[in-house]
């Protein structure tokens, strides 16, 4: 098996194992990559150089002295700026959290993924506080699509989707509460997996709002992909279901409107492959986008309420103005989104007696461009910050696992939401190897640092 067919993490960790590699090599030249490239994407808030180079002489040691190093050997990741790393201090992409105490333990994901040998070596941008899809921030800058480097990477894992799509790092690990895996793997083009809701455990991880938030890994293959989740979930992914017993669909309605022609012809080529072309359409998508709207709001401004009292004007000023705004509404909004989030629930989970996997857009079309942070909704010019999620936001709302899935076009990247039933991630990555067999799906990494041989071997 080639590395490109094991995937490219798993593919460094079998030359690390075999002695063909070094992970202290692989590890300090995956660093020097970044510092040399990274300035064209700004993907990465901090290099973990000197924990990162003692992790990996570790694995190295490990190795002569003859010990099982793990399943992801000295294989270098990096980490979206919410998750706790071990003496660094966690952000969450703002300076008001700067002044706190390093982390004294890794964030229980992170724990696990060190366990079986990778080496995290840098944080990821990301919007503030996780509040928003394009990874515009004003204290950490805008991440560039490495794709276009005019437009935006999305968010607000964009950070780590972009240092996916730009070849810096193999896989990265991500959060999504409305979309902010999926929406920057769509725009960047790679895989990304926003887990079943409670399936990870989100010990370490700055919350935004604990009703809604997942946390997941994104690669540049779906092998690489499938290794990180099943580590980070302690489940065993491994034996995927025969594809032509799981029964797709399309979602239609909501997620049909304002698509762009060359995403919709996409979808329809997927389809027709796959043999299945029912459309099942949910009901009041609309409301569900805006009971997502609303918990995100209240859950999130009495969040940080005590603090926005006391410190307010540190706020990146889009974050801040949201989070106050949520802060005031009244707990009767809020507990009716959340019975409306019940009922809408249930709609859902009906809709898998008649399919296993839904397909929808993940959005619109491809990304904005950075000086025009605007999206075509209905016909109107809208923010992009806002309302790049108005495929995923109602997806959020009902806790379902969803693989974001690369499309395989010309020019800029679109991609696709694999949604399945909770627990039924299994299903997802048997319909998306299929695709990636079938040439329909697939990530571009524009030039894979990591995979290239350095002279210290």
């Amino acid at each position: 098996m080639t590395a490109h067919a094991m995937g490219a993490a798993l593919g460094i960790a079998a030359d690390i194992r075999a002695g063909r590699r070094n992970a202290v090599g692989v590890v300090t030249a995956v660093i020097s990559d970044i510092e040399a490239r990274d300035t064209r994407f700004n993907s990465v808030t901090r290099i973990l150089g000197p924990a990162a180079v003692a992790q990996a002489e570790e694995v190295d040691k490990a190795i002569a002295a003859g010990r099982d190093p793990g399943p992801l050997a000295g294989v270098p990741f990096g980490v979206k700026d919410l998750f706790d790393v071990r003496g660094e201090v966690t952000t969450a992409g703002s300076i008001v959290l700067r002044d706190n105490l390093p982390a004294s333990e890794d964030a229980t994901v992170i724990a696990r993924l060190r366990a079986a040998g990778a080496v995290p070596v840098a944080t990821l941008n990301m919007d503030e506080f996780a509040y928003g899809f394009s990874t515009e921030n004003a204290h950490t800058g805008t991440t560039r699509n490495p794709h276009d480097h005019a437009r935006l990477a999305g968010g607000s894992s964009g950070g780590s989707a972009a240092a996916v799509a730009a070849g810096l790092l193999p896989f990265t690990l991500g959060s999504d509460t409305n979309g902010s895996i999926r929406i920057p793997s769509a725009l960047c083009g790679v895989w990304g997996l926003k887990p079943t809701y409670g399936q990870v455990p989100l010990r370490g991880v700055y919350p935004f709002v604990a009703s809604l938030d997942t946390a997941g890994p994104m690669a540049d293959t779906l092998e690489d992909l499938m290794a990180v989740y099943g580590i980070m979930s302690g489940r065993d992914v491994s034996a995927l279901p025969d594809v032509a017993s799981v029964k797709v669909a399309r979602l239609g309605g909501w997620f049909a409107r304002n698509v762009s022609p060359e995403l919709t012809a996409a979808i329809d080529g997927v389809m027709a492959h796959l043999g299945h072309d029912p459309v099942i359409e949910l009901p009041e998508v609309a409301r569900a986008r805006a009971s997502a709207f609303l918990i995100s709001a209240a859950e999130g401004g009495n969040l940080h309420l005590p603090r926005l009292r006391r410190r307010s004007m540190q706020y990146d000023p889009a974050t801040r103005s949201r989070l106050m705004a949520g802060a005031m509404l009244p707990a009767a909004t809020y507990l009716q989104a959340q019975r409306f989030r019940r009922w809408f629930r249930a709609q859902v989970h009906a809709a898998f007696t008649q399919a296993d996997v839904l397909v929808a857009p993940t959005t619109v079309g491809v990304a904005p461009r950075i000086d025009q942070p605007s999206i075509m909704v209905d016909g109107r010019s809208v923010s992009a910050r806002a309302n790049l999620g108005i495929y995923t936001q109602p997806i959020s709302l009902a806790g379902l696992p969803v693989l974001a899935t690369p499309l395989a076009v010309d020019g800029l990247p679109l991609g696709v939401q694999l949604i399945g039933a909770p627990g039924a991630e299994a299903k997802l990555f048997a319909v998306a190897a299929e695709l990636q067999r079938a040439g329909l799906a697939a990530c571009r990494p524009l030039d894979a640092g990591y995979a290239r041989k350095e002279k210290a071997c």
